[in-house]
């Protein structure tokens, strides 16, 4: 379901999100947001949802569940064995 809400911008730019918008993004104590222009309309996300969205559209290209602590993992065992010869 879509909702339009509108609020008042200050002349300096600032802008408060209202309550429904905050707590529908998770937001309700504050955080970063994103803006993104697409088609000449503003999207509004947190940084949270952009950040699952990005990994989401990683998983769906990447064919390994390699995480980066797994790469963490095998480069000090590579650091190690070069340590060691």
């Amino acid at each position: 379901m879509s909702k339009a809400f509108d609020a008042r911008m200050a002349h300096n730019g600032r802008l408060v999100l209202p309550k429904m918008v905050r707590e529908a993004l998770g937001m309700s104590d504050g955080g970063t947001v994103v803006f993104s222009l697409e088609n000449g309309e503003v999207k509004l996300t947190s940084l949270d949802q952009s950040i699952k969205r990005a990994q989401d559209l990683y998983r769906k290209y990447t064919a390994s569940d390699f995480t980066v602590d797994d790469f963490i993992a095998e480069r000090r065992a590579e650091a190690a064995r070069e340590d060691g010869a």
